[in-house]
């Protein structure tokens, strides 16, 4: 299954697990010149060069990313305790009166 633009509705269809999406979407962005002239090259409008673009990047499946090595785990983990110092513990049993203690 293909992405694809239905012109006729001029929506672009997005395949994801067997079946599309159908969803319109307007953006606006400056496009760098060096685009344009790539669109201009192809025959296309800028527009439909930027859908093209868009529908390619949508479709291609995800690039695959080496695992994780355990120095950048630990880093990770560092960085996510970096505060924890500030949180405060946890009572021994934890109540519906606690929870709710600061919406009285």
């Amino acid at each position: 299954m293909d992405c694809r633009v239905d012109n006729a509705r001029d929506e672009l269809v997005v395949p994801r697990l067997r079946s599309c999406y159908i969803f319109t979407m307007e953006i606006k962005v400056r496009m760098p010149d060096e685009l344009a002239a790539q669109a201009r090259a192809r025959g296309l409008k800028p527009e439909a060069y930027a859908e093209e673009i868009l529908a390619r990047q949508l479709s291609a499946p995800p690039e695959a990313r080496p695992p994780r090595t355990p120095k950048e785990i630990r880093a990770w983990l560092d960085s996510l305790a970096q505060f924890s110092d500030k949180i405060p513990p946890l009572p021994e049993n934890i109540s519906r009166e606690w929870i709710y203690q600061e919406h009285n």
